[in-house]
């Protein structure tokens, strides 16, 4: 999987195309993410000891992962990531826009 916790995406289909927000987290065996304040869910919720409060609880939802492309840092873009080796042995994610290094 290409995407990583904390990267910044853009949404690029679905209900909330176009809107940008941080990968909070991923499950890559199932090939999903959940983004900040994207394909938001309301959840009814019922009251018991741990959560005192009851009702309708509004919250994230798995985005998979072929909905969201990264944008990249340096050219504010939205972009494909590619995989490459550097001189000290190294791989790392790249923008394939501007070359620039994303990790």
């Amino acid at each position: 999987m290409k995407i990583k916790k904390n990267d910044t995406v853009l949404v690029i289909a679905g209900k909330d195309r176009g809107k940008t927000g941080k990968v909070r987290f991923v499950y890559p065996a199932e090939n999903k993410v959940i983004v900040e304040g994207v394909n938001m869910i309301k959840k009814h919720a019922r009251a018991n000891a741990q959560t005192r409060q009851g009702g309708i609880i509004e919250r994230e939802a798995k985005l998979n992962a072929s909905n969201v492309m990264i944008l990249c840092s340096k050219c504010n873009k939205p972009a494909r990531v590619g995989h490459k080796l550097l001189e000290d042995g190294k791989k790392v994610r790249f923008c394939r826009v501007c070359q620039e290094v994303l990790d």
